[in-house]
């Protein structure tokens, strides 16, 4: 029994000194650099309004990759900025996430309210798969969820088919009870898929698509909208090619730096 305890006695102290090596052991300067590149990744390059841009959003800009919340956000920022009407309203996607995934239902009415959806004509959600609210980033696909009040519907646009049908349908769900006021109610507002929804020809411009789609919209309002009520700014949607969809990710990555310069 003393033998065991004295071996245990020395293994404890090879172990302290093997920590203590460990501890004074220097960084090598690819690990420096390798750290240094991560923090560089995530320095602030921009704050637009209530959104905080990051280096490596620009990455994704620049490469053939999945756009973040923070880009969508960015960009439904930068399109409310330039709506001087308060009739439109775009949603960020971390505020439409919590509405379809908020895990206390009960709550969902103190969080909605302050949004006064009920005053807006046009209200713009984007639509992600993800339904994990513990994974940040999460999610293998955008798609837009646009409200129109004169028409009483939301429409969703997909740019992959029926992907995200039944994410969409949870999100109108969650929301319609409070698209209507005390007179109209909400009873009559209906959902429908887009009927000439353009597709994405690859797996990752679904962001762009969205980004597209809602400056689309925004155009439609400002210049009058229309009166046809089934019409809407579908006619306008024919114009949308993927070249032009593709050609999105130039346009944001320019107008970031553009207002990084400026600021």
């Amino acid at each position: 029994m003393a033998g065991k305890g004295g071996k245990g006695l020395l293994a404890g102290k090879t172990t302290a000194a093997n920590k203590d090596k460990d501890k004074k052991r220097p960084v090598s300067r690819s690990s420096r650099a390798g750290l240094q590149c991560l923090s560089m990744e995530d320095d602030k390059i921009l704050s637009y309004n209530d959104v905080v841009l990051r280096r490596s959003d620009l990455g994704i800009l620049r490469g053939q990759e999945f756009l973040n919340d923070r880009i969508i956000e960015f960009y439904f920022s930068y399109l409310d900025s330039g709506c001087s009407s308060q009739d439109i309203l775009l949603v960020p996607p971390s505020i439409s996430f919590w509405i379809m995934n908020c895990p206390f239902p009960d709550s969902l009415k103190d969080f909605v309210e302050p949004l006064k959806l009920p005053e807006k004509r046009v209200v713009i959600f984007s639509i992600n798969n993800n339904t994990d609210v513990s994974l940040a980033q999460g999610g293998t696909h955008w798609s837009l969820l646009a409200y129109e009040k004169n028409s009483k519907v939301f429409v969703h646009h997909d740019s992959m088919g029926n992907s995200n049908q039944r994410y969409a349908k949870k999100l109108y769900r969650d929301v319609v009870g409070f698209m209507g006021d005390s007179e109209s109610g909400s009873s009559e507002i209906s959902l429908s898929e887009c009927p000439i929804m353009p597709q994405q020809m690859n797996g990752y411009d679904c962001g762009l698509y969205v980004t597209a789609i809602a400056k689309l919209i925004c155009d439609w309002y400002k210049n009058g909208g229309s009166t046809n009520n089934e019409e809407l700014w579908f006619s306008a949607l024919k114009e949308v090619k993927p070249q032009m969809v593709s050609n999105m990710r130039s346009d944001i990555l320019m107008l970031i730096q553009d207002l990084m310069v400026k600021k």
